[in-house]
């Protein structure tokens, strides 16, 4: 005889919340929790239970979903139901290849248009992954790091390249890649972050690009060694 099923871990990152929430909400807090990465990649999503700890029917629930699955966030399988989206090690790939090339570009940009608040703000975000390292705090460091990119791409004001940007960074969140590199790793990673400042307050974009292209090239290295049997990344057929 079967045991009890067991509680969705999306679900129970539900609780407590206000009931009958509108559809923009729904998609929001979703989106939310999957990129957290407190819900590993390939866990179920259950439609009916979603809608009931949002306290509306499934059709908003399933609208919500339709439109992260567009977003890569998420998988529907025939008669598999929901759940979050898994990659391969060659998809998690083919993700960065599109974010370094959209980076690279981005970054060339916002070193001609930068201002010296855009410098502060970047020398802020970079202070938080000193703090991040100081810690030991895998997670937090993989949040600021995010934050200090984003602060050193933002100034190019390129609203489409800096959309396509979030969207690939989105699909590799769930994942939460620099989370699993060890403390070495890290250091060796923060060392290129120092050097990618430096250029841009100097508003050098071939010293800043170089730098980043071996940071990117070594992120990759170091996530692509990690042991394929620990459940980050799907097993290609």
């Amino acid at each position: 005889m079967p045991g009890p099923r067991r509680r969705s871990i999306l679900v129970s990152r539900l609780a407590d919340r206000p009931l009958g929430r509108p559809q923009n909400v729904i998609l929001d807090e979703l989106r939310g929790i999957i990129l957290d990465g407190q819900v590993p990649p390939g866990s179920a999503i259950p439609l009916d239970a979603v809608a009931t700890a949002f306290g509306v029917s499934r059709i908003p629930v399933r609208e919500a979903l339709m439109t992260l699955i567009g977003e890569g966030l998420v998988d529907h399988r025939p008669n598999g139901g929901y759940r979050v989206a898994t990659m391969t090690v060659r998809e998690f790939a083919e993700i960065y290849l599109v974010r370094e090339a959209l980076e690279t570009a981005g970054l060339r940009a916002a070193v001609e248009l930068a201002c010296r608040d855009d410098d502060e703000q970047a020398r802020a975000a970079h202070s938080a992954l000193d703090e991040a390292i100081r810690a030991y705090d895998g997670r937090l460091y993989h949040r600021e790091s995010r934050r200090f990119h984003l602060a050193l791409i933002r100034p190019c004001r390129m609203r489409r390249l800096l959309h396509m940007l979030d969207l690939a960074w989105n699909q590799t969140e769930p994942l939460q890649p620099m989370s699993h590199l060890d403390s070495a790793e890290r250091e060796l990673l923060h060392a290129d972050h120092a050097g990618m400042l430096a250029a841009f307050c100097a508003r050098d974009p071939e010293a800043l690009t170089a730098v980043f292209a071996v940071h990117h090239h070594r992120l990759q290295a170091a996530i692509g060694a990690l042991p394929q049997d620990t459940g980050l990344f799907e097993i290609e057929g």
